[in-house]
């Protein structure tokens, strides 16, 4: 029975160890990841977008022409 559960614990520090050292040679980030677009809010509905798909007002930002020509939102969000 000793025997036995030595073995169950060599197994299972063997696999804790794989794991451990297996999770820390994490793959690179991609090119993609590296030159994410900058986010901006929308001044009338709070909804994040990139920066180059929103439209830019008197320093406001707007997720479409709807909410540009509504202007800013209720600041209770």
């Amino acid at each position: 029975m000793l025997r036995l559960l030595f073995w169950i614990a060599l197994i299972a520090a063997a696999i804790w160890l794989w794991r451990k050292f297996k999770g820390q040679v994490a793959a690179p980030k991609s090119s993609a990841e590296l030159d994410a677009a900058p986010m901006v809010r929308c001044a009338h509905c709070g909804v994040h977008l990139p920066r180059d798909r929103a439209l830019n007002l008197q320093q406001q930002w707007y997720c479409s022409q709807a909410h540009l020509e509504q202007g800013p939102g209720s600041s209770d969000r």
